[in-house]
């Protein structure tokens, strides 16, 4: 990978050069091995036996190791145990009910700038409306959300003090539940047995920075990101304003074009062959899901943003044992959010000189900051 060759705010034809050239190649500066096509990364996702979400992670007592004992660096069945406990607080129901209550809060986000004509979007919406919903869920005091986005951006970014002060931040809260329990998910998860056996502090660490950090980026980049697809697209807007059924699909096409998740890591648990290639045992695997979500030989048309697309059935959340859990959630506030968008703040445009500034990261897409105009 070369600097000419990739940027983050427009790595699409870089990974269409890499299908065209070399799906499944082995990176010689790194020696990670990279998977760009849909069925290669479909694969690494979901066969589990063959590429480990659990081999070559970090132990010790910090953030990053503590990721380590969540469910997304787990292999079943252990995997299967812990997403068991979890499950319970975002089931389809459980997800709905949350519904009036992100009303609520797009309507107190929106309230003092939509007389205004403009915003930023990310700092005035799309980034408080994730966390506040997240840190609820938690049982997080309202006064200690300011610290989340430092924190949540020092995870993907790979800042060890930002992550090692949210590390002790959860385990004093996690401390805190264990002698006065709420009626959150963190006393939740603290109560609960897998096997007989209650969750060890950094299992229960691990967890709070995951749906933390997933909660915050995956919804906040996707609410941005749909706003970037329009502003590229804008006959797409049009169309979505004119009929808000095309909504849903609106929301899907997004994940899809804009993968607010761009790539995934695993370790290969055996020698594996994919797309021709013999990868050995024991090997860093990346699977560029923003490259599969824009593979020709899936998305008929890929390169072009339709509201309408149908089937779509992209990898922006993952497959198999490993589907983003927070799935059903993300889609809601999404849904909510853009609606009000299209209600309330309308001919929504990137304001004119924006210079947008890429999240430094190859795992998440999105932008820092994108002032708006509307009205």
């Amino acid at each position: 990978m070369t600097a000419s060759s990739f940027t983050l705010l427009d790595p699409f034809p870089w990974y269409a050069d890499m299908r065209r050239a070399s799906p499944v190649v082995r990176d010689p500066q790194s020696g990670m091995w990279m998977v760009f096509d849909y069925a290669g990364v479909q694969r690494t996702l979901s066969d589990w036996k063959a590429f480990s979400s659990e081999r070559g992670r970090p132990r010790g007592e910090n953030a990053e190791s503590a990721l380590s004992s969540s469910i997304i660096s787990t292999d079943p069945p252990r995997h299967r145990q812990l997403r068991a406990l979890v499950e319970q607080a975002f089931t389809p129901r459980q997800v709905r009910a949350l519904a009036p209550r992100i009303g609520e809060l797009v309507d107190e986000l929106l309230a003092p700038v939509e007389g205004s004509g403009r915003m930023d979007f990310v700092l005035d919406l799309a980034y408080p409306l994730p966390v506040i919903v997240i840190a609820e869920i938690l049982g997080i005091p309202a006064s200690d959300r300011d610290r989340f986005k430092r924190w949540s951006d020092a995870v993907v970014t790979g800042d060890l003090s930002g992550s090692r002060e949210m590390a002790a931040y959860f385990g004093r809260l996690i401390e805190e539940r264990r002698h006065v329990p709420g009626e959150d998910l963190i006393s939740g998860l603290i109560a609960a047995q897998v096997g007989g056996e209650h969750l060890n502090t950094q299992e229960l660490l691990g967890f709070c920075i995951l749906l933390l950090v997933a909660g915050n980026e995956t919804t906040t980049n996707l609410l941005a990101n749909t706003v970037l697809c329009w502003q590229g697209a804008p006959e797409a807007y049009e169309r979505v304003v004119a009929d808000r059924d095309l909504l849903p699909t609106t929301i899907e096409e997004s994940l899809r074009f804009r993968s607010p998740v761009q790539s995934m890591f695993r370790v290969t648990a055996q020698d594996v062959e994919l797309g021709g290639q013999l990868i050995p045992e024991g090997s860093p695997v990346l699977a560029w899901i923003g490259s599969a979500n824009r593979d020709e030989a899936q998305f008929p048309d890929a390169a072009r943003f339709d509201p309408a697309r149908t089937p779509n059935r992209h990898l922006a959340f993952g497959h198999g044992v490993h589907f983003c859990l927070g799935a059903p959630l993300a889609r809601l506030e999404a849904s909510l959010a853009l609606e009000a968008l299209l209600e309330r703040l309308p001919n929504l445009r990137v304001a004119p000189g924006t210079v947008l500034d890429p999240i430094p990261s190859q795992i998440v897409s999105g932008v820092k900051r994108l002032p708006v105009t509307f009205g």
